[in-house]
């Protein structure tokens, strides 16, 4: 099992604020629904893939939350339109994709909250997958820590389109949430990989909620 796909049980208990996965019980009964992935996008948005990524997903009939960095916003406010008047979820990735464990809380959550000015979500995820806990207890009181459970490593140049479709094939489950970038650094890799996950998790029945 590779540790960067799927974050082991003692990375999850270190982030115990985060959602990694998430399991749907029917009202109805007390099954589990084994077909529920949540798609997210993180890092964007950019006018170089982002409106690409809006329109396979539109292909698709695919719903996803898009983990923005406010810098980006700030520089492409019509994306962030695009993003919700096309049905999609939005979710904050701090001001400056601020690594936690490299600054102080204090200029964190000053960064996230700058962020949330433009963005007025309840979601945030952090950059790099990491904070510190004093980081995460203080973000917990006013938004949802939105972690993962597959990360496809689209952004590794040591990869190709193939073994990123893999992953996903690989570690795709039910409530798993799913990790691409809509980025510059991931599109040598997205644009193969992308639709072709999108083709094998429809196919295999999966559906897609918002978070």
């Amino acid at each position: 099992m590779g540790f960067i796909e799927r974050p082991p049980e003692w990375f999850r208990r270190l982030i115990r604020a985060g959602e990694f996965r998430i399991l749907h019980r029917s009202r109805e009964s007390a099954e589990v629904d084994p077909k529920t992935v949540y798609l997210t996008f993180d890092d964007g948005p950019i006018p170089e893939v982002t409106p690409w990524v809006l329109d396979m997903l539109d292909r698709y009939g695919v719903k996803a939350t898009f983990f923005m960095v406010g810098e980006n916003v700030m520089r492409h406010p019509e994306l962030l339109a695009e993003i919700r008047r096309r049905g999609h979820g939005v979710g904050n990735h701090t001001l400056h994709h601020l690594q936690g464990s490299k600054v102080t809380t204090r200029r964190y959550l000053r960064d996230v909250e700058k962020a949330d000015k433009l963005l007025s979500t309840p979601l945030f995820r952090p950059p790099h997958g990491w904070l510190r806990p004093r980081q995460a207890h203080a973000l917990k009181k006013k938004y949802r820590i939105i972690m993962y459970d597959l990360v496809t490593r689209d952004y590794s140049k040591r990869l190709t389109p193939e073994q990123v479709v893999r992953n996903v094939k690989r570690y795709a489950r039910d409530g798993s949430i799913i990790v691409f970038h809509d980025s510059l650094k991931s599109w040598p890799r997205l644009e193969t990989a992308l639709p072709a996950s999108l083709e094998w998790l429809c196919a295999q029945g999966f559906r897609f909620a918002l978070l």
